[in-house]
């Protein structure tokens, strides 16, 4: 099982600049590749200070210009915010930068508030069929001269330009949660991402059994791979309480993501506070207690108990979300351990 580094910029005070953050993020993606990491992954986000990456094509071509080995993740792109030829053209352009380490995630969206925003209120539960519409035609421009006549979009015969180094196609990632998700990616030929979010392991073996389900009906495609994303925390075996305040951190940041998905609330300057906590006194995967075991928190021997069993369940990459409302400093010593003891253990 190889790793992945899953980063944004996180804002949770206005004293912090944007550009300190962006050394900040710069910083945790070499780390990344220096201590073996595979890939860094940047997603895409829109007016939310608590995720800041309106695209994540620049953040990935300027790490294209600082590295020579990591490879460079769009994950992932939301699909009604896009067009094909923007999409197929900016990832083959990513991938011409950095000599042929581009991948690319694709999904639906979730945030209603986006949608509010770039794709004139259309329901959020309706990206999917952007999806669908998306990957084989972004896939047919890679490959040359294709005519789009679908149902969302239409174009005469276009290709994509500039060509990706990678073929017949760079890595293409689906985040997928049902079965249909699951069976759309296997179908495309797509690798499989998902995330179990505040649910336990026993999750993660879920969402492998719809991915194995979904490869055993369609028996003409190659196996393709299944990544698991999650938050991830490591502290020293000298602190017994050292979970606690990542679990706490968690827990805001899984509050602020309350508040932004339930697009109740007119946000301020970009900022918008946590839910309160009172919300959640019948949420018990909310807790502190519950985030510790669910989220990957512990010491670097427990986290490599918890990432045996991901292996043997058959998870072909697992992705440190490190994405937690924690300081700069704490993540950064959390990547350190997680390099210096863990990523070891699985060489």
């Amino acid at each position: 099982m190889r790793f992945s580094l899953f980063v944004h910029m996180e804002r949770w005070d206005e004293e912090v600049s944007h550009r300190q953050l962006f050394e900040n993020l710069s910083e945790l993606a070499l780390m990344a590749e220096a201590g073996g990491f595979g890939t860094v992954w940047i997603g895409e986000h829109h007016a939310m200070e608590y995720t800041i990456s309106p695209s994540p094509m620049p953040l990935l071509a300027h790490l294209a210009a600082k590295t020579s080995t990591i490879r460079l993740g769009a994950g992932t792109v939301i699909a009604p915010f896009w067009h094909p030829l923007r999409v197929a053209g900016e990832c083959a352009l990513l991938d011409v930068i950095s000599n042929g380490r581009m991948e690319v995630g694709l999904a639906r969206g979730a945030y209603q508030f986006e949608f509010d925003r770039l794709a004139g209120g259309l329901p959020a539960a309706d990206g999917g069929k952007h999806l669908r519409e998306l990957v084989p035609a972004v896939r047919a421009l890679w490959h040359g001269d294709y005519a789009h006549d679908g149902e969302i979009w239409q174009f005469p015969t276009s290709t994509s330009v500039p060509k990706p180094v990678q073929q017949p196609t760079p890595p293409m990632w689906i985040a997928a949660r049902d079965p249909a998700s699951h069976d759309f990616a296997v179908a495309q030929g797509c690798n499989v991402m998902v995330t179990p979010l505040m649910k336990g392991d026993e999750e993660v073996a879920e969402l492998k059994e719809k991915f194995d389900t979904a490869v055993a009906n369609h028996p003409e495609v190659p196996r393709p791979e299944l990544m698991v994303l999650r938050h991830t925390h490591l502290h020293s075996p000298d602190e017994p309480e050292g979970w606690r305040p990542a679990a706490e951190a968690i827990n805001r940041f899984y509050r602020t993501f309350d508040a932004w998905f339930g697009n109740k609330t007119t946000p301020r300057n970009g900022f918008l506070a946590p839910s309160p906590e009172s919300k959640f006194e019948d949420r018990p995967e909310f807790r502190p207690e519950s985030l510790r075991r669910t989220a990957m928190i512990g010491t670097p021997a427990e986290v490599i108990e918890r990432l045996r069993a991901y292996e043997a369940l058959g998870v072909d990459e697992y992705s440190f979300w490190i994405d937690t409302s924690m300081s700069h400093d704490e993540k950064r010593t959390s990547l350190e351990l997680f390099i210096k003891e863990v990523i070891p253990a699985f060489q």
